[in-house]
């Protein structure tokens, strides 16, 4: 794609980012057939070709409109494109750059911008988000219906393992998930003892910096992202820890992608890389250690059989990959692989690599589509009966949850009952 950037943008280090992605689109529209939004909408500009022209556009010079801030907001960032483009679009760093300059110069409606400022200040807050989901549970019975879909239900807690291990991993210690579903820190943490593993969660550390940089707050977000760098470099710089273990796959894309975001900082830019390098969703980490530990798998294998043939776990499960396990951290198929060695019978799923609506606040800022993409989701997923719904996205968990006529769980949780 020919490109003529504007000279307020061409040199700056977005413009040359941007100007590199834009002369890979060849305008095929493969990434059409799987876009969410176009798919529901029809709307060429509500598709990645559409949204790239728009941005080329604004990044060109050419007057900036609520129309395009609008078709931008649309996109999911689910990055299903980046998947099926053959030309190797990094559709995701695109976007963000093309918002953030669209947020710049387009004014938002005020209850707009109260949402998204309430949303950053809220879901990053922990202590605050904490207080407010846990008397949402106390009083979920009460609730409006709407409301009662934003809290999820009571869940059986795992025990927390005593025993200590000279083996150490990193749990990010993360903003929603400990107060939303604290059961899937604790599944973790079950399941690398199992393996011998000790699980630390450093104080210091806290939310991944998604949700700020995400809703165009990319120096609050940053900042979030030096934050837990500085947190885990001792434990890192010294060796002691062998990884940083996600269970929560829209932070762990974000972990992850640390070297790119930082790469301009030079207090941070090798250290970011250092941290990307050792981060692995939990099903690469458990996947890895069964490979390798015999021992292991056949300890684990006869204890989720025993309590699947007891009752005590469903063994008939639908699983829904994330959007950004898939297409964000390129891991496919893991999960599934570890369920079913471990004795799980996973149902078919059409369309699997589509979008459950979720995608971060996205639920919350565009609740028609986000809705209509949870009931095509939700109708893939009962299509093969299960006797329950298991993920690795505390969004995407939440989301699918409000709707399901099933146990919606991560994954980890399952297992955990199970070798307990």
């Amino acid at each position: 794609m020919d490109t003529q950037l504007a000279d307020w943008i061409k040199d700056t280090r977005h413009g040359k980012e941007a100007e590199a992605i834009l002369r890979k689109c060849v305008h095929c529209g493969f990434c059409t057939a799987t876009c969410p939004t176009y798919q529901i909408l029809g709307d060429e500009l509500d598709s990645p070709r559409g949204r790239i022209y728009l941005i080329k556009q604004v990044l060109e010079g050419q007057t900036v409109t609520r129309k395009t801030q609008v078709h931008l907001d649309r996109c999911l960032t689910c990055r299903n494109c980046e998947t099926t483009c053959p030309s190797g679009v990094q559709y995701g760093k695109l976007i963000d750059i093309g918002r953030k300059v669209v947020e710049e110069r387009v004014e938002r409606p005020a209850g707009e911008k109260m949402m998204r400022q309430g949303l950053k200040g809220l879901m990053s807050n922990k202590p605050l988000f904490n207080a407010g989901m846990a008397a949402g549970k106390m009083v979920r019975g009460l609730l409006p219906e709407a409301l009662q879909k934003k809290v999820p239900a009571k869940r059986p807690m795992p025990r927390t393992p005593a025993g200590s291990h000279s083996r150490q991993v990193i749990m990010l210690n993360g903003c929603v998930q400990p107060g939303m579903m604290p059961s899937i820190d604790v599944a973790t943490s079950v399941l690398l003892d199992a393996a011998g593993i000790q699980t630390r969660v450093l104080a210091e550390s806290g939310c991944c910096g998604a949700v700020k940089y995400h809703l165009n707050d990319h120096d609050g977000g940053l900042a979030q992202m030096k934050a837990n760098i500085d947190a885990w470099w001792p434990m890192v710089e010294a060796g002691h820890a062998e990884a940083l273990v996600m269970n929560a796959s829209g932070c762990g894309v974000t972990v992850k992608e640390y070297d790119h975001l930082l790469a301009h900082e030079p207090a941070y830019a090798e250290k970011a890389k250092r941290i990307s390098a050792i981060t692995m969703d939990i099903a690469e980490f458990l996947a890895q250690e069964l490979h390798n530990n015999t021992a292991l798998r056949d300890k684990l294998a006869p204890q989720v059989k025993q309590a699947i043939d007891r009752g005590l776990i469903p063994g008939k499960i639908a699983f829904h990959p994330p959007c950004t396990l898939q297409h964000g951290m390129k891991v496919k198929g893991v999960v599934e692989n570890v369920l079913t060695g471990l004795g799980f019978n996973l149902t078919p799923v059409a369309d699997s690599h589509l979008c459950c609506g979720s995608a971060g606040t996205y639920s919350v800022l565009q609740p028609e589509i986000s809705n209509e993409l949870k009931k095509r989701k939700l109708d893939n997923l009962m299509a093969g009966q299960p006797q329950a719904i298991a993920s690795c996205n505390i969004g995407c968990l939440t989301h699918l949850e409000s709707g399901a006529s099933v146990d919606v769980r991560h994954w980890v949780e399952w297992v955990a009952q199970a070798i307990q």
